[in-house]
C-alpha cells in the first residue's frame, strides 16, 4: 500500500520545497506536480515528490484521519 501524505509548504527555492507534517519538515521535489505553488498549499507528498496540490480543509481533515489510525 502506498500512502501520499497532505504537507503544508512552509519554503520553496528552485524546484525543492520544504514542508511541514506534524512538526516534521522534509525537503521535498516540486518536479512532478503539475500545478503552481505557493508557501502556505498544502501538496499530497509520496517518496519524496509533490505529487498534487490540495485544499486546505481536504489536507487538515485527512491529516485528523490519519493520526486517529495510528494512535489506536
Amino acid at each position: 500500500m502506498c500512502l501520499a501524505v497532505p504537507s503544508k509548504i512552509i519554503s520553496i527555492e528552485n524546484t525543492m520545497a520544504i514542508v511541514d507534517v506534524y512538526g516534521a519538515r522534509r525537503n521535498v521535489s516540486l518536479l512532478l506536480i503539475p500545478e503552481d505553488v505557493n508557501v502556505g498549499d498544502y501538496v499530497l507528498v509520496h517518496a519524496g515528490f509533490a505529487i498534487q496540490k490540495i485544499q486546505e480543509d481536504i489536507a487538515q481533515e485527512t491529516l485528523r484521519l490519519i493520526k486517529t489510525v495510528f494512535e489506536e
